[in-house]
């Protein structure tokens, strides 16, 4: 006959939960991954000297005159210094960037804190409609200096 040798009361199947975790599986994975990363790393490193040849690229040419379309708050605009309107917008720009491609053309736009923004949308309307689709929003860089 088997006899009982632990615990309380119960019957003899009973067996008591565990409620604590056993960390010492855990412990040993990283222990060996540990040991993997440190066997590795060494060997990912390039320890072979060698000396490279310089590099000379021919220069690159200027890029074109880049072109401000400005928005006022009341809804007048500018390209460049020059007036036009959201009418007659596609025609100016193409007068002006005549030796470019429009669709490669990328047109500047500025606009007031003010500025409507039905009046913005006119303009973006009429690049789109005139080819110009690469469209950048030129905003105040208020970043202080680095060096103060």
């Amino acid at each position: 006959m088997a006899a009982k040798l632990s615990g309380g009361g119960g019957g003899k199947y009973n067996v008591e939960q565990q409620s604590d975790i056993n960390v010492t599986p855990f412990v040993d994975i990283m222990l060996v991954l540990l040991i993997i990363f440190m066997v590795a790393a060494p060997l990912a490193t390039v320890s072979v000297e060698v000396k490279l040849p310089t590099a000379v690229a021919p220069p690159q040419e200027n890029p074109p005159k880049p072109v401000f379309i400005s928005i006022q708050s009341d809804g007048d605009v500018f390209i460049g210094d020059g007036r036009s309107s959201p009418e007659q917008l596609g025609d100016d720009l193409r007068r002006l960037i005549r030796t470019r491609n429009p669709e490669e053309e990328r047109i500047f736009i500025r606009g007031d804190q003010q500025t409507r923004y039905g009046d913005f949308m006119q303009v973006m309307n009429a690049l789109q409609d005139n080819g110009f689709y690469s469209v950048a929003l030129v905003g105040e860089d208020n970043s202080t200096p680095a060096g103060g």
